[in-house]
């Protein structure tokens, strides 16, 4: 996601009295079914020449399309991704302020669809008993990235998700206004793309044109 990019309560099921918390992180993969084709005419393409390793490190959630697994979020989101243990896996820890004032964490795993140069992955945050579930794992499609690794524009085949991403704090208005010029290419309705607030109580503005 930021990406919240796919983003709720941690997912650490090493025990029954964690099953409650499972079945609530599967109903969430029901939101990725594989099945679910995009209405519109044009394809939500990954970007190419992608580096993986550039990728890495701390980002922060600028703007999104608000998704009930982060209806616990008011403010600050963020993503940092890291190399995992696991060959051919990076670790996702997606964080934000709650309405108490507190951080809530949500950590996950990724890996690369395709080619190695694309900017195509797939992220779960599905675990049981040590293992990650990919079955359950949700696209996670770069369509648009800084030359300089500075902003990410994140998708999702159905356009149900979305998410702007930056190295910094804030953007720019005119950058904000580039980076909703490839979701509209991708045939994103940026209406639904509202901006994350820095803190609680923040009024989120969409990025649609008046």
């Amino acid at each position: 996601m930021t990406a919240f990019d796919f983003e709720a309560n941690r997912a650490k099921l090493n025990g029954m009295r964690k099953w409650p918390h499972l079945l609530a992180v599967l109903g969430l993969a029901l939101l990725f079914e594989p099945t679910r084709a995009p209405a519109q005419d044009q394809t939500v393409n990954p970007i190419l020449n992608f580096e993986i390793g550039r990728y890495l490190g701390l980002w922060h959630e600028i703007a999104s399309i608000p998704a009930w697994f982060q209806e616990d979020c008011v403010a600050r989101a963020t993503a940092t991704y890291a190399l995992a243990e696991e060959p051919g896996r990076l670790t996702v820890l997606n964080a934000c302020q709650t309405a108490g004032g507190g951080r809530t964490e949500a950590e996950g795993r990724a890996r690369l669809t395709g080619a190695l140069n694309r900017g195509a992955l797939e992220v779960t945050f599905v675990e049981i008993f040590g293992w990650w579930l990919w079955p359950a794992a949700g696209d996670y499609t770069i369509i648009a990235l800084d030359d300089d690794y500075r902003w990410s524009a994140v998708g999702h085949p159905s356009r149900d998700y979305g998410w702007i991403l930056s190295r910094e704090e804030s953007l720019s208005d005119e950058t904000l206004k580039m980076i909703a010029a490839h979701f509209r290419a991708a045939g994103y309705d940026t209406c639904r793309i509202l901006t994350t607030p820095r803190q609680d109580g923040e009024a989120r503005v969409p990025l649609c044109e008046d």
